[in-house]
């Protein structure tokens, strides 16, 4: 098998990096954590480094939970607004489905500071979600539902004067849950070429993951707020740890899949990016004292997190209790000033990862190279900025057929392997759009109907399908341009551009076959969820799960407390004398 070159320019020192066809499979896609690198990190740097102010202007909220509330963001590239209505549904209307057309609470983020005239638009609209209609001032739009199985119980707690209880934040970790963070262009917001060339979000999914923020911030707020009405003598407000260790919940379907597929040059920018993050940290000569100190403090720490991590998923938590027996014999060995031979001199990352890939789980494997990245803001931070993609896929026309054979061999031996000749399992699946919401969603197609409207997205087969149609082809006709066989056969044109396009980014595509039997798509959502930032997957499926985000990251007050890290919260654990 012909191994991809990977070597981009980078201007410092590092190892090389892992092969794609190393990190690029599932197996290891659905084992990744969170990173300097993920948005929610980088945002709350950003947020810290430049300053911004979040104020609350608006808090109309009763005691019958409904109203609405607008929060102020201060950026030095402008102010926006985070608009809030709460309505009561039935408890029963409830869920975490993306066919919901009722929800506790709907949101919007917005240029400006909105009039009376926005307002009156905004609640016609925010409500009604996707079947509303907003316009380019508009940056965001989503919803979120109370948990049904912490927010009365934080509201009473408080009503009480009293703290919640640990136990239960530790099951659930988040008071509410967001189904849907909508942005780039759907349904007449603005879309991500205006935000990234003016204003404050020029990093992907930064609007996105501000709104998830602010609806932290509310969620907050809000069960202060409650518990005050109930009982103004005896309620109290959350610790500040507590804060903290709250994030805000989200369920995350099929939906998000085909994004990785449809947009390879992103996924290249990203992978890259981490694993040349990875590389920069290994080839460090040498580890100073307070660096290992640090680190031995943040692998105790995700020693905790390991025990706190609670999933109901079978599949995950073998992988969980694996981790948790595999970091306690990592702590054992590093002592906690970080002084013993568990990191021997010299390279001591590079030695430590090679010794994890001997001896310990991908999870576990991952999860270390996340940590390793935390004591080297210096090296890794700037990358953040390169994770970006204009995704603009060229034919070369001119390409003789012979040469685009050797690309197939060269780059896509991966997918060349696949047989999917009389193995009807290389062919079990296909995705499709549903009808009712235009979700993706995934079919068997041994019993399903729905495989005339399949997704273009098991290249794999298509690539392999193609090489065959190539591999029969006269001698003559191989030393044809590309233009003389997609005359003859339109249909390949798309599979054509793609693998002439990416064939010098190695990281675009996931190295697995998406349509094969034995594929796991929640591997899929916890790759891209991982970039988001997110923490404590908890699949419910092996279509979809529960994660969370911000659990640990500082609130808008802390970003103003230059006592508070913005930066110190990879792995959160439990504030253990809380109550």
């Amino acid at each position: 098998m012909t191994t991809d070159p990977v070597e981009e320019p980078d201007a410092v020192p590092r190892d090389p990096l892992r092969p794609p066809d190393t990190v690029a499979r599932l197996r290891r896609m659905g084992c990744l954590h969170q990173t300097r690198l993920s948005f929610v990190r980088a945002l709350t740097r950003r947020m810290a480094r430049e300053g911004w102010r979040i104020e609350r202007d608006v808090f109309d909220i009763g005691a019958d939970e409904v109203g609405h509330a607008r929060y102020a963001v201060h950026t030095p590239q402008g102010r926006y607004s985070f608009v809030v209505f709460a309505d009561r549904i039935d408890p029963q209307a409830r869920t975490d489905r993306v066919i919901a057309e009722e929800w506790d609470y709907t949101f919007a983020l917005v240029e400006g500071v909105p009039d009376d005239a926005d307002m009156a638009r905004l609640r016609a609209n925010v409500p009604k979600q996707e079947a509303g209609r907003m316009c380019a001032r508009d940056l965001v739009l989503s919803r979120g539902n109370k948990s049904a199985r912490l927010f009365d119980h934080v509201v009473d707690a408080l009503a009480r004067g009293r703290q919640p209880a640990l136990a239960q934040i530790a099951k659930v970790g988040y008071l509410m849950r967001t189904t849907a963070v909508y942005g780039n262009g759907k349904f007449g917001l603005a879309d991500f070429d205006k935000l990234r060339r003016q204003g404050a979000f020029p990093q992907p999914f930064s609007a996105q993951m501000l709104t998830v923020f602010l609806a932290r911030e509310f969620s907050l707020d809000l069960v202060e707020a409650l518990a005050r009405t109930r009982d103004p003598q005896r309620a109290t407000r959350l610790l500040p740890e507590l804060r903290r260790t709250l994030g805000v919940g989200n369920a995350t379907g099929l939906g998000m899949a085909p994004f990785l597929v449809s947009h390879p040059q992103l996924l290249h920018r990203w992978q890259w990016a981490r694993e040349t993050a990875i590389a920069r940290v290994k080839a460090l000569p040498q580890a100073e004292p307070q660096t290992r100190r640090r680190f031995a403090t943040l692998l105790h720490r995700a020693c905790s997190y390991a025990q706190d991590w609670c999933t109901d998923d079978a599949r995950q938590q073998r992988r969980v209790e694996t981790l948790r027996q595999e970091l306690a014999t990592l702590c054992a060995e590093l002592s906690p000033d970080g002084g013993d031979a568990a990191l021997p001199e010299p390279h001591p990352w590079r030695r430590l990862c090679d010794m994890a890939a001997e001896r310990f789980g991908v999870e576990t494997q991952e999860l270390l190279h996340s940590l390793i990245l935390e004591p080297y803001p210096e090296l890794v931070d700037e990358l953040a900025e390169h994770m970006c993609a204009a995704e603009d896929e060229r034919l070369q026309p001119g390409m003789r057929v012979d040469d685009l054979i050797a690309l197939l061999e060269t780059h896509y031996a991966w997918a060349l392997a696949i047989d999917d000749r009389g193995a009807d399992a290389a062919t079990a699946y296909f995705w499709y759009r549903s009808e009712a919401k235009e979700e993706p969603r995934l079919g068997e197609r041994c019993c399903e109907s729905g495989a005339d409207r399949e997704m273009p997205l098991g290249i794999g087969v298509q690539v392999r399908r193609l090489y065959r149609e190539l591999g029969a082809l006269d001698a003559a006709q191989r030393r044809e341009p590309v233009a003389a066989l997609l005359l003859r056969r339109p249909e390949w044109r798309a599979t054509v551009r793609r693998v002439q396009t990416l064939a010098d980014q190695p990281y675009a595509e996931v190295r697995d076959n998406l349509l094969d039997a034995d594929m796991v798509p929640v591997d899929l959502l916890r790759f891209k969820l991982s970039f988001f930032g997110a923490s404590k997957f908890d699949p419910k499926s092996d279509r979809w799960t529960r994660i969370t985000l911000f659990q640990g990251a500082p609130t808008a007050e802390d970003l103003a407390d230059p006592a508070v890290d913005p930066d110190d919260w990879a792995f959160p654990v439990l504030p253990r004398d809380a109550e």
